[in-house]
């Protein structure tokens, strides 16, 4: 706590006129003299003195109340976006859910189980995100950024991840029917089981993808893709994938693939 000042006891008028050299700055000399004294007897005054106390004493009372409470602040931010997210499913748009999504990921809250098909998320970052077992169905993903992610049994079907950030991504089990994959990084991410049919790859990253036991690739577009791992080529257009640089040749060797 702070201490207060302590003044001198000022001198009397006749010690302090005696001071002024010049007659006209007399009454200067005696208004700051006055003033002297009175803050020589407001500083002997205790009651001033338990106030300043007081007052040093409630910031305390109140850095502690604020941390205090900081857990129901938190609380109450985290039902506020969910709200958002919940009156916005089913809807197209964003309605408000990239920041809300983002802000409950930075607090590590489960998103597991989430519900966002069709939802504009264009953008959205949700590193290290626990989404095991959502719905993205239809949604638009472009240049997210899901690194290190848990989406595992999710609901990717004709989900929009052109040039979006997969990498060490968990995408087992998942259904990527249909999925827009161009240009995604998809470097390290696992796709054991997953069902790729129809989904695009072309120009994605697959380097050091977990491939092996994909449920299937029939009618993928695997054009271009970039570090494929050892062996995936071959075994992609061997289980009905196709290679095709333009949609109009891709929809052609999917009709093909189907006869």
């Amino acid at each position: 706590m702070r201490l207060l000042y302590q003044p001198h006891r000022p001198p009397d008028w006749e010690e302090r006129r005696a001071t002024c050299r010049h007659k006209w700055s007399v009454p200067f000399v005696k208004f700051e003299w006055c003033l002297e004294w009175i803050a020589w007897a407001l500083g002997n005054w205790a009651f001033l003195e338990v106030l300043e106390y007081l007052s040093t004493f409630s910031v305390l009372i109140a850095v502690i109340f604020y941390f205090s409470e900081s857990g129901d602040r938190i609380r109450q931010r985290h039902y506020a976006a969910w709200a958002v997210i919940n009156s916005a499913q089913g809807k197209g748009g964003s309605g408000g859910r990239i920041d809300a999504l983002e802000e409950l990921n930075r607090d590590r809250v489960a998103l597991t189980g989430l519900d966002a098909s069709s939802a504009f998320l264009q953008g959205v970052e949700l590193p290290n995100a626990m989404l095991g077992r959502c719905s993205f169905q239809a949604a638009d993903l472009r240049q997210s950024m899901l690194r290190s992610s848990d989406m595992t049994f999710c609901n990717l079907r004709s989900a929009n991840f052109r040039n979006a950030d997969l990498e060490h991504t968990q995408l087992a089990d998942a259904d990527l029917t249909e999925t827009d994959l161009t240009g995604a990084d998809l470097t390290s991410a696992n796709l054991q089981r997953a069902d790729l049919s129809n989904a695009d790859l072309r120009r994605a990253n697959l380097s050091g993808a977990k491939w092996r036991e994909i449920a299937s690739l029939r009618g993928a577009n695997v054009f271009g893709v970039k570090n494929p791992p050892d062996g995936f080529l071959p075994f992609a257009l061997a289980h009905g994938a196709v290679s095709a640089e333009t949609d109009e040749q891709w929809t052609a060797l999917q009709n093909a693939v189907k006869h």
